[in-house]
């Protein structure tokens, strides 16, 4: 969506595909980091956004047994916008939608969803889609698969992404909020598990760790236990638990992947986001990454799609551009998973703060450097292709 506002302000014509007729997903990633909103920015379109309901994460603690650390501060970075905007994703994509749709350039096409690449000669020229009533074929100079880990179009390209391994998967649930609650970030590391706490307005996002593939058997093991564990990891909200989780309809399984592709092209079709580079949920840096290749992508190909069609060394120059900063913060997200997560997970001795969580809690100078890799990320795109 990003991607097509951008090129359809460029004038070139856009055709954006959705599979289903609205937005409304739950338990989606929501984190709008400061890179992103100041690409908003700099599109004149910041103030518009931020009118929408949101909250802020302006820190970012970890809690051990009943001592609590901070390790990030997002007012010690160098942005317009020292926060995360927490907003549903579905208010975000209607409102870039609505941005978009002031373009003659673009279109967006609902309950549409692409079912294989219509190729030629070898080059990709479009997509055979499926709509509501009918098949449809869409010719394109370019194709972009912006369609999520489970990417169908890459899947047809014959690219195949690279698995780096996650220990954990996630459960999503949501629990109550309550006057007096902190409004920040809360992460809760306890025996064998871990609980991420978002605030968002009136009841918290949260995020469950378990054993990779474990779910079925949290199921097995009844309602009871599960409340009880997770009784033991919330803390302050401990006791809305019972209340709040009455059956496992109420609990939602990401299964946790991180992989990375090789090669993000082939002639005709670019791969961006996840369909580039799945991202673990460390950071909630998956929305933000996407943002970024889709700037990154407007900023080299624009100018060439403005006169005609890009060729294959043009589509690998966006990889050449994008691979850095997505490898490193994938680097730092396994590292973060393999070293104090998955740990975490296995052990039964209790956690103990690693050194780095002891150094960030004690120079609060030092909580700059992991808030500028979360929420700036390395080597940041800027709006570079004029409106026309």
């Amino acid at each position: 969506m990003m991607l097509g506002y951008l090129l359809a302000r460029a004038g070139v014509d856009v055709t954006v595909l959705e599979k289903h007729k609205d937005f409304l997903r739950d338990f989606r990633g929501d984190t709008v980091h400061p890179s992103t909103l100041t690409v908003l920015d700099e599109l004149g379109l910041l103030e518009k956004f931020l009118e929408l309901p949101h909250t802020k994460i302006r820190k970012a603690s970890v809690t051990l047994g009943k001592n609590e650390y901070t390790i990030a501060e997002f007012d010690r970075i160098p942005a317009k916008c020292q926060f995360i905007a927490l907003m549903p994703q579905w208010d975000f994509l209607d409102f870039l939608k609505q941005q978009a749709e002031v373009f003659p350039h673009f279109r967006l096409l609902m309950q549409t969803e692409a079912k294989d690449l219509l190729a030629r000669g070898g080059r990709i020229g479009g997509v055979l889609a499926r709509g509501e009533t009918d098949n449809l074929d869409i010719r394109a100079g370019l194709t972009v698969a912006a369609d999520g880990r489970h990417s169908m179009l890459r899947m047809k390209s014959g690219l195949e992404p690279t698995d780096l391994g996650a220990p954990f998967d996630v459960l999503w649930l949501r629990l109550p909020f309550r006057k007096g609650d902190p409004v920040d970030l809360v992460g809760r590391l306890g025996d064998r598990q871990f609980l991420v706490m978002l605030y968002r307005g009136d009841y918290w996002q949260c995020a469950y760790g378990i054993e990779k593939g474990g779910f079925d058997k949290i199921r097995a093991e009844g309602l009871s236990a599960f409340r009880a564990r997770l009784k033991e990891v919330a803390g302050f909200a401990a006791d809305r638990i019972d209340e709040t989780i009455k059956d496992f309809d109420q609990v939602k399984l990401l299964t946790v992947t991180v992989n990375r592709l090789k090669r993000w092209a082939r002639p005709g079709l670019l791969c961006i986001g996840d369909a580039a580079h799945a991202m673990s949920p460390i950071g909630g840096v998956g929305i933000n990454l996407a943002i970024q290749d889709a700037v990154a992508t407007a900023n080299i190909l624009g100018p060439i799609l403005q006169k005609g069609v890009p060729r294959f060394s043009d589509l690998k120059k966006v990889q050449a551009r994008r691979e850095f900063p997505t490898r490193l913060i994938q680097g730092f997200q396994v590292l973060a998973q393999n070293a104090v997560l998955g740990p975490i997970l296995k052990s039964n001795r209790g956690p103990q703060p690693p050194l780095f969580v002891r150094v960030l809690d004690r120079w609060p100078w030092a909580r700059q450097w992991p808030a500028r890799l979360i929420g700036i990320g390395p080597r940041p795109e800027h709006i570079q292709l004029r409106a026309k």
